[in-house]
């Protein structure tokens, strides 16, 4: 009788590994969805960066073109 209880925890092993397997894949494919969100969240704020930065160019060229503007006609 203890040779069967042996051999069906034998039997068992592949499927516990099949399972630790399965575990640690889900727990690398939940971190990186959370890495892929980390990334998309701090490309977010580049690009807002980018947008501002873009915005104060164009205002100071502007600001550059009105303060001649004005210089020209007094």
């Amino acid at each position: 009788m203890r040779e069967d209880i042996r051999l069906d925890q034998f039997e068992c092993a592949p499927g516990l590994r099949l399972q630790a397997h399965e575990r640690v894949s889900a727990i690398h494919h939940e971190n990186l969805l959370q890495r892929l969100d980390r990334l998309e969240e701090m490309m977010s704020r580049l690009e807002r960066r980018l947008w501002l930065t873009v915005y104060g160019v164009v205002a100071v060229i502007l600001a550059q073109g009105v303060q001649s503007f004005l210089v020209v006609q007094p």
